[in-house]
């Protein structure tokens, strides 16, 4: 009797095919940390209550879901917003002030420099990066908890040395980088429509134990 794989032919490598490699995705998604990504919603609408400033910061694919994360929460939480703005900076915008960093500095210190100007206790420093071990946003999430500043993380693979040092780490469990960066992808934009979701309501605020009773 034919297994179910042999009942559907197809490639088995996710990379033989575009139809692979949305398989492959599809059968990621029932594995991600929705307790981890329910804690980084709370630690969001926290920081709005509180009128706290969150940074957001990543290296090359994650620079990009940085900057694009910025948008979405200050522009797109505007008319939900009920008395104030979400305040998201974006570490990875100011070319002129990282390049200034990057050479006079190191590239390790391009965020946590920024940081050291603008972080505050109560702050939010929330760090994408796929591997986990990109030396600038290890140092910058190290310089936000000096400071008393919450850290927030979305990475892969294990988590890397990143994890230890989040308060809240959403890790993909993946080795493959591109599906991480979809997940990614995925993961912020279902933190920004909660999150928008939410303040638009009469109680912006969730109990993450309670959001997370039953998933991984």
């Amino acid at each position: 009797m034919l297994d179910e794989q042999e009942k559907a032919p197809g490639p088995r490598n996710e990379a033989a095919s575009a139809e692979g490699y949305f398989g492959a995705l599809s059968r990621l998604i029932p594995q991600l940390p929705y307790a981890a990504i329910d804690g980084i919603i709370d630690c969001l609408l926290r920081a709005y209550k509180e009128d706290r400033t969150v940074f957001v910061f990543g290296n090359g694919g994650s620079a990009a879901s940085a900057s694009r994360m910025m948008v979405d929460l200050n522009k797109g939480t505007a008319e939900a917003s009920q008395t104030r703005r979400l305040k998201v900076i974006a570490l990875t915008d100011n070319v002129p002030l990282l390049t200034a960093w990057a050479n006079d500095a190191s590239y390790e210190q391009v965020f946590s420099e920024q940081l050291k100007n603008f972080v505050q206790e109560g702050d939010v420093a929330f760090a994408i990066s796929a591997s986990g071990n990109s030396a600038n946003v290890l140092l910058a999430l190290k310089t936000a908890r000096e400071r008393g500043a919450s850290t927030l993380g979305l990475t892969g693979y294990e988590g890397g040395k990143m994890k230890p040092l989040c308060g809240v780490c959403a890790v993909v469990p993946s080795d493959n980088m591109q599906m991480i960066e979809d997940m990614h992808h995925a993961m912020l934009h279902s933190i920004f429509t909660v999150v928008r979701e939410r303040l638009g309501s009469a109680k912006p605020l969730a109990t993450t134990a309670a959001a997370g009773q039953g998933r991984k």
